[in-house]
C-alpha cells in the first residue's frame, strides 16, 4: 500500500491497453484514490467500464485542445476528488499525416496540434491545478526516446517528447519550493492505442527485445510500476528526471 491515503489524478485513459490504465489501476490497487481522465463523453463510457465495481476511483473529463475546460477540470477535480497528492500526465497526439509524412513536411496547423496536445497540455494542467496540489505532491508524465534520438516514422512527436522533457525539468525548478517533484517514465515501444499510429511498431519492438541488455518483455505493467515509485514517497528526493524502462535498451551503443 505505498500510495495509502493519497488522492490524483491520471489524464487520460483511453482503454484497458493504454499506459495511463496501467498506472491508474496500480496507483488504486496500492491505496490510492484515482481520479481518472477521459477525453469525451464516449471515452468517458470506456473509463466508466473500467472502474466499474472498484472503490477510490473518480471519473472526470478534459479535453486538451479546449482552454475552456481546464477550469472545468479545476471544478471536477474539487468536487470529486479534492486536495491532490499527484498528477500523471498520460497524453499524446499528432495528425496521422506529421507521423507518415517526412518530418520536413509537418505543416503547422499539424506541429500546433501535436504540441498543444502532447506538451502545453501538461504545464497547463499543472498551473491550473496548482491550487489543489498539496505539497510535497508528485507529477508525472510519459515521454520516449524518440525525444533524444532521431526514430523514423516518430517525426513531430520526437519534437514533442523533447519540448515535453524540457517543461519537465522547467516545472520542477519552478515547483521545487513546495517539495513538489515533476519526473517523466520513458517507456520502450509498447502496444497500445496510441502507438498504433506509429508505423512499424512491430519492427521496433522486435529490435528492441532482440537488442536490449535484459532479454525478457516489458509493458504497460513494468511502466506503470515505475511511475508509482514516483508517486509514492520512496522517491521524495527525484526531481527533474527521465527514468527508462525498456529493459535497457537506451544504453546500448550498437
Amino acid at each position: 500500500m505505498l500510495l495509502e491515503g493519497k488522492k490524483g489524478l491520471v489524464l487520460n485513459v483511453t482503454n484497458k491497453r493504454s499506459i495511463g490504465w496501467a498506472i491508474a489501476d496500480l496507483a488504486n490497487r496500492e491505496g490510492a484514490l484515482v481520479g481518472l481522465g477521459a477525453q469525451n463523453e464516449r471515452l468517458l463510457e470506456n473509463a466508466t467500464e473500467l472502474v466499474e465495481g472498484r472503490e477510490r476511483f473518480e471519473t472526470v473529463t478534459i479535453d486538451f485542445a479546449f482552454e475552456e475546460q481546464f477550469a472545468s477540470l479545476r471544478e471536477q477535480v474539487e468536487t470529486k476528488v479534492g486536495k491532490l497528492d499527484f498528477i500523471v500526465h498520460s497524453a499524446a497526439y499528432a495528425p496521422r499525416e506529421a507521423l507518415e509524412n517526412r518530418f520536413i513536411e509537418t505543416t503547422r496547423e499539424q506541429f500546433e496540434i501535436a504540441m498543444n496536445a502532447s506538451v502545453y497540455s501538461l504545464f497547463r494542467t499543472c498551473r491550473e491545478l496548482e491550487p489543489l496540489l498539496n505539497d510535497d505532491a508528485s507529477i508525472v508524465a510519459l515521454t520516449y526516446l524518440g525525444s533524444t534520438r532521431a526514430m523514423k516514422n516518430y517525426n513531430v512527436m520526437g519534437v514533442c517528447k523533447a519540448a515535453l522533457e524540457a517543461s519537465v525539468r522547467y516545472l520542477a525548478l519552478d515547483l521545487g519550493e513546495r517539495g513538489i517533484r515533476v519526473n517523466a517514465v520513458s517507456p520502450g515501444p509498447i502496444r497500445t492505442a496510441a502507438a498504433s499510429g506509429i508505423s512499424g511498431l512491430k519492427d521496433m519492438i522486435r529490435h528492441v527485445g532482440d537488442t536490449a541488455p535484459l532479454k525478457r518483455p516489458y509493458g504497460q505493467e513494468e511502466a506503470a510500476g515505475a511511475a508509482v515509485y514516483f508517486l509514492s514517497d520512496l522517491s521524495k528526493g527525484i526531481t527533474g528526471q527521465i527514468l527508462f524502462v525498456d529493459s535497457g535498451y537506451s544504453v546500448v551503443a550498437m
